[in-house]
């Protein structure tokens, strides 16, 4: 009895144990989604797995945005080829025939104002009348006529369109183009690869089911969204601050793991969310958020029960 007593007695007189808080780890998932819908092809990986930034996780049938995009890249094309066709003249063979028909009209006019020349110097001898001569000199004046109608056209048939109609003709091929990069975007996004590195937690699919556009497939948690959460009481709030560096433990997870506070509330909560404890109850606590490393985060299993004290000389 005595040796117990004198037992007792030293281990009160040695120092009391630090202060410590209750908590839980808190995983913030990332939600894989495609924006566009489709059935499901292929589901490359499975609940637990771990993968790498970039890795494929799932892929959509996407044959009606591989239509789509032949539809847009067909577009395209017609656009621009009507945007270059109006930048030049019309085809050689039509301006050929242009041409032709202007050396005939040429030619015509020629004649018949030598004609009318010959007919007036005529009207005073007799030979022609007046009005044979005035018919001769208003047949002369429609064939110079003729000739610049014909010129007039030969010059426009080797120019491009207006302005304003080429102008046209590229907006519209820039909206064409436009609308297939939005298409070519829509068809990429029907294969989800892994936005981070992590652990796949779930999957809400199966190969050959329907998925709407932005239902999550996959559920993923990487390391560095794992974080701690811990609820301290008003009188301790003030020795704590964000960037102080604290340990936490939980069962089966080795040696204490080394974290940063990364926030705390602003606002008191009467009793934590999760209850470990009668006598927690009635205390007054702040939530306390903090972050281990990555490399530490994967030993922590969202909703796993921590202690959490500050670390030494923290």
């Amino acid at each position: 009895m005595a040796t117990l007593a004198a037992a007792a007695v030293l281990a009160g007189c040695g120092e009391p144990p630090a202060a410590g808080w209750s908590g839980y780890a808190e995983g913030e998932h990332l939600y894989v989604a495609a924006p566009v819908a489709g059935r499901l092809r292929q589901l490359a990986v499975r609940a637990g797995d771990t993968v790498a930034a970039g890795a494929p996780l799932f892929a959509l049938d996407g044959q009606p945005e591989r239509d789509a995009t032949a539809a847009a890249q067909a577009q395209l094309d017609a656009a621009q080829a009507q945007a270059a066709n109006l930048q030049t003249g019309r085809r050689p063979d039509e301006i050929a025939q242009i041409a032709a028909q202007l050396a005939q009209a040429e030619a015509q006019a020629a004649l018949t104002q030598a004609d009318a020349q010959r007919k007036q110097a005529l009207v005073a001898s007799g030979a022609v009348t007046r009005s044979e001569a005035d018919a001769a000199r208003t047949a002369a004046e429609q064939g110079r006529q003729r000739v610049g109608e014909l010129q007039a056209a030969l010059r426009s048939a080797r120019q491009p369109a207006r302005e304003h109609e080429r102008a046209a003709a590229r907006a519209q091929a820039r909206a064409a183009e436009s609308a297939l990069a939005q298409q070519r975007w829509r068809e990429g996004q029907t294969a989800q690869p892994a936005p981070a590195a992590g652990q796949v937690t779930d999957t809400y699919f199966r190969p050959g089911e329907w998925v709407g556009a932005g239902q999550p497939v996959v559920a993923l948690l990487p390391p560095d969204r794992i974080k701690a959460l811990f609820f301290v009481p008003e009188p301790a709030l003030a020795g704590l601050r964000p960037g102080q560096r604290v340990q936490l433990a939980c069962d089966g997870c080795g040696a204490p793991i080394a974290a940063r506070i990364t926030h705390m509330a602003s606002e008191a909560e009467y009793t934590p969310p999760v209850i470990y404890s009668n006598a927690q109850r009635a205390k007054l606590v702040f939530r306390v958020e903090a972050q281990p490393e990555a490399a530490d985060a994967a030993r922590l299993k969202p909703g796993l029960p921590l202690d959490v004290r500050p670390a030494p000389g923290s």
